[in-house]
Parts: C-alpha cells; structure tokens; sequence
C-alpha cells in the first residue's frame, strides 16, 4: 500500500480530523475512531502581535513571558499591559530560511539565578551555519531589560551550508539534566554519523558539560553529547507525569513522527522513515527494519508539528496527560492521548493559521503563537 494512503484524514466540521496511526509504525486498520465534538472545547482569546515568533516561556510570576522572534529579537511582554519591550544582549542570530532566534527556556533554579537559555542560528565561514545554545543572566525587572554573562555551551558540529532544519528545542527533566533536539540540516546522513551531533538528541549538564553516564560517553567527541540518534527535523520535545521523554518531528513527504525518546536509542533516519523524499524516490519503511525504533504516533498527510507541550494542568481536565501540538501546515491544535508507551492522536482543532509554538501557563490555560505572529489564549468553554 502506498504511504499516502496509510492515514486517511477524516474531518469532522468545527472540531477535528484524524490521521492517526498505530504505535508499530503501522497505518491505523480500517475504522479510523474519530472524535465527535461539535465545537473545539476553547475559546481564543487574542493577545499581542509579535515579527515571525518562534517560542515563548513564562516567567514564574505567570504574569510575563519571554518571546523569541525569529528575526533576532527577545521581547519580555507584560500580559497586564499587554505590552512588549525588547531585551538586549541576545547573541547574534543568523537570520534566514528556517534559521533564526529559536527556542527559551528558564533554568531549573530561575528563580534563585536568573538564568535562562536560547538557541539559535549562529553564521560560521562562507555560507556555513549550525545551531548554538546559548545561557545567559537575564535582568527582566529593570526599565532595560537586559542579557548579561552571555555564554555558548553548545553548538551543532560541524556547521554546513544551508538554511533548514536546526531543531534546537530544548527541556530540562527533573534532575536538572538540559536536553537539545539537533535536526540533520537537510544533509540526511548526518543522522546516523556518530561523528557530528546533527540528527540527534543530545544531553548536557545545565553548564553545558557532558554527563558522564551518557550512552556513548566513552566514545569521546560529539558523540559523548548523544542521547539518541537517527532524527530529522525534532521541533518538539517534552517530558511526561512519568518521565518518559517525547519528541516530535517533520518527516519528509510524508510520515511525521511522535516518538518515544529512549536513552541510546535509533530511529532510524534516513535508512528508513514511514514518509518518500520530495522528488518522488521511496525510503523503506519502519517495519522493514525492526532493529530501528518505529514512532509511537505518524502522519500521512503530513500535520508540520511546530511545537510541543504534554499537558498536566486543570483547566482542560480530559486533556492531562495529553501531548498537544501546534500544527503548521495543518492549522490546528492536534491533541494526542498518551497511554503509557502508546500514543493516538483523539482531537483536532482548526485555528485557521500556521500554529508555530504550544506551552502550558501557570494557571493551566493554553497559549499558543501563529506563524503570523498572533499570542492566543485559549479557555474553557
């Protein structure tokens, strides 16, 4: 059976459609379930406009939150006022295509430190650009918002030419360990060579140092970084109530992936994917090679997962434990039922535009950022 006809999206009006496959890397079998909401549970509630944001996080005060623009930009907005102000010390940003300001995140001890984290595109020689993680101390209570201490502790080796696939979302688990998802650059290869950091997951201590313990520690290089290996575009990561750590990414032309993340792991890119490359020519599928680890979760057609968040909070009670995904070319709010190991996708929301960035609040409602620039709330019904 051709790929494209594994997951046949079925769209129920107002509320969802659902491509859903099972968690063997296998097409979902006859007799898609389908959600039979009348409406989205939510209601949208529009905030600030910002230039091409890429993610955002909020402040333990749950009254601001860090914006990243793409174009090289922190702004700091206040939701009282529903006002901006930009931050200054950002390390340079190498602006263009899919490369920019990325992700921001706060250190496990914000609080006490200040300490927050960015990624972006860092410009290497000629045409040559890669990912870089960057953590700095972040003044946001004066009337100039400030970075200072700027430090890179990462960076994606080596830096190639082009302008796609950087990945670099990043998340802290309970014990302070910092993750960084590391996208293939659209060079393929890279996934499986454990000579170079692209294509994978990698694990750091929050300094940027290399844990010990890591699966391919004694290795030495980049290799002592990985975690797992075999991605391609990972633009979403996060940890369950349990631990278990999930990351999605874009497939090729076709078969986006959920996955598992396990230490030490393979997923099999490029050798195998449930998608074809662009010019027609086919990769084998996950069962063809079991010694790979198949997604939990895969979409023909395709949703562009553009950013992740595992829900464990109480305005939306069905939803905890659910992973929800902004969806880019899709449009939506894809939500997703986590079963221990398993993962099906259960409900998808159309919002009418690119949804680039998903996080939690404090208070347990959902913010979302379009690819056009909007911040969105969304409450209960």
């Amino acid at each position: 059976m051709h790929k494209l006809a594994l997951v046949a999206g079925l769209f129920v009006l107002g509320a969802c459609a659902m491509d859903t496959v099972n968690g063997d890397g296998r097409g979902q079998p006859p007799g898609l379930q389908q959600s039979q909401s009348s409406e989205a549970p939510f209601e949208v509630e529009r905030y600030g406009n910002f230039d091409q944001p890429w993610a955002m996080v909020f402040l333990p005060d749950g009254q601001r939150l860090l914006v990243t623009e793409k174009t090289g930009d922190l702004k700091l907005y206040d939701l009282r006022r529903r006002a901006a102000v930009t931050v200054t010390g950002v390390p340079t940003v190498a602006y263009g295509g899919q490369g920019g300001l990325g992700d921001v995140i706060l250190h496990p001890d914000f609080e006490d430190n200040r300490v927050i984290y960015l990624s972006y595109a860092e410009a290497g020689e000629g045409r040559r650009r890669g990912a870089a993680v960057a953590r700095a101390v972040a003044d946001l209570d004066s009337e100039a918002p400030a970075l200072h201490d700027v430090e890179v502790i990462w960076r994606q080796v080596p830096k190639v030419s082009g302008r796609g696939h950087y990945g670099h979302r990043m998340v802290f688990d309970d014990a302070g360990y910092l993750f960084i998802t590391s996208g293939e650059r659209q060079k393929f290869t890279p996934s499986q060579d454990m000579e170079q950091n692209l294509g994978k997951i990698v694990r750091l201590h929050a300094d940027g140092s290399i844990p010990e313990d890591n699966p391919f520690y004694d290795q030495g290089g980049v290799a002592a970084q990985v975690w797992s290996l075999g991605h391609r575009n990972p633009l979403g990561i996060d940890f369950d109530a349990a631990g278990r750590l999930w990351n999605h990414e874009m497939g090729p032309a076709g078969g986006d992936e959920l996955n598992l993340v396990e230490r030490g792991k393979n997923y099999g890119y490029p050798v195998v994917s449930n998608g074809d490359h662009y010019d027609g020519r086919s990769i084998p599928d996950h069962p063809t090679r079991p010694e790979f680890v198949a997604p939990k979760a895969w979409w023909t057609p395709v949703i562009s997962p553009g950013g992740l968040v595992i829900y464990d909070g109480d305005k939306f009670g069905d939803w905890q434990g659910n992973a929800l995904i902004a969806g880019l070319s899709s449009r939506a709010l894809i939500r997703v039922a986590l079963d221990g190991t398993d993962a099906r996708e259960v409900a998808r929301y159309p919002m009418n535009t690119r949804m680039r960035e998903v996080e939690q609040g404090p208070e347990g409602y959902v913010w979302m950022l379009s690819d056009s620039g909007t911040l969105m709330r969304l409450t209960p019904r």
